[in-house]
């Protein structure tokens, strides 16, 4: 449950990309296979349209010959998403330069962005992604040839990074990403907390991040395991990042970045009740609809978001109602009610019944999802405070 806030006091709300001013200080982190155009959109809808930044699934460089934009489903957004940025990742300079100048000609983002974070093998295995950051001189000259091409451009783009602050605990080198990040033009830089070899196991390493903050000449945006509006005043506030970005929290709560917004704004927290929550399913859907998803496809990203919602299902006036006819808890009857649906008439039939039915026993509370990573630590540990920003 949020907690009185609207007394939630962040040092920063907002961030600067540029001329663009980005309220609230949040992205939408770019996850492959989850952040595509409907689930951006709706995370934007249940917003109020207060997203900060969306940025795409990340498009592939390194396969092309000659890049085309009609050969990446990741490069298709909507007037709505914007401000939009486009992410790529590759390892070979000229294809990244070539992408990018392409990108922005043809598709006019708000920024384009390198992606030296991604830690899967067939990503950073062959150089790309995080792999780059055993290889600075690589990242060095891709920044530079991208800058340089997106200098050539008919539009203004800014150019960002995403990156780790390392390989492992051995080879840390997120200051010396920062120092050649700026040396070559980067506007926004956006440090993930872990090395490549955590994955996404254990917590986010904040301390690293909040030294790039402290250091750095242009905004730095932290990212890992923020969960939730506390969490996110927190980290900004102690860390002295520019903002936050969310990934695996807005899986499970995609209203975090309205949430975040209403807190900046001073409005009352919003209790979203269960059968609030089950409506969503209808604004994804019709998304997915326009999208041009399969029947299939479609019913597997509504079970997709069926399996993290109802994780925040619980009972309206304490921990989880029981379910008499099965013994298990309300929320799992939920969950397993929608899961084993067949077909979409069935999903939403069953959505209904739920809704009208033991749903109103029910509400949501998505900050009982303290643990995303399915690690053992389940405490999020803050370090030292960055006040030299």
């Amino acid at each position: 449950m949020l907690k009185d806030v609207e007394n939630l006091k962040p040092a920063v709300k907002s961030f600067k990309l540029r001329e663009l001013e980005v309220f609230p200080n949040t992205i939408l982190s770019p996850m492959d296979g989850v952040t595509d155009a409907p689930f951006r959109r709706l995370c934007r809808v249940l917003s109020g349209n207060r997203m900060g930044l969306l940025v795409s699934e990340f498009v592939p460089t390194n396969a092309d010959e000659i890049f085309s934009l009609t050969g990446h489903k990741q490069l298709k957004f909507y007037p709505e998403e914007k401000p939009f940025g486009i992410q790529i990742f590759g390892c070979y300079p000229d294809k990244m330069a070539a992408a990018a100048k392409k990108i922005a000609d043809g598709l006019h983002p708000d920024y384009i962005e390198v992606n030296a974070g991604c830690p899967a093998p067939k990503v950073a295995g062959k150089g790309s992604g995080s792999g780059l950051l055993r290889d600075l001189p690589r990242l060095q000259e891709i920044l530079h040839d991208t800058r340089k091409a997106l200098d050539t451009c008919q539009v203004n783009v800014p150019l960002t990074l995403k990156c780790r602050i390392g390989w492992d605990d051995d080879s840390i080198n997120v200051m010396e990403t920062l120092k050649i990040a700026e040396g070559e033009g980067v506007e926004l830089l956006v440090v993930h907390g872990r090395t490549r070899l955590q994955g996404y196991n254990g917590l986010a390493n904040w301390d690293w991040i909040g030294k790039v903050a402290a250091a750095a000449k242009i905004p730095v945006v932290g990212n890992g395991d923020v969960n939730s509006v506390e969490c996110a005043l927190e980290r900004i506030n102690t860390y002295g990042v520019s903002g936050v970005s969310i990934g695996r929290g807005a899986m499970h709560n995609p209203w975090i970045f309205g949430q975040i917004a209403d807190a900046w704004e001073g409005k009352p927290a919003h209790i979203i009740t269960a059968e609030e929550a089950l409506d969503v399913f209808s604004i994804y859907y019709k998304f997915l609809e326009e999208e041009g998803r399969t029947e299939m496809g479609a019913m597997g990203r509504l079970k997709q978001l069926a399996a993290r919602l109802c994780k925040g299902f619980v009972d309206g006036s304490e921990g989880c109602a029981d379910e008499p006819q099965t013994g298990t808890s309300a929320a799992m009857h939920v969950r397993q009610t929608l899961l084993t649906a067949q077909t979409p008439e069935e999903f939403f039939e069953r959505k209904e019944k739920l809704k009208s039915g033991i749903a109103k026993s029910l509400r949501y509370e998505p900050n009982r999802l303290v643990n995303l990573n399915g690690a053992k630590d389940n405490t999020l540990v803050f370090g030292n405070r960055y006040e030299n920003r």
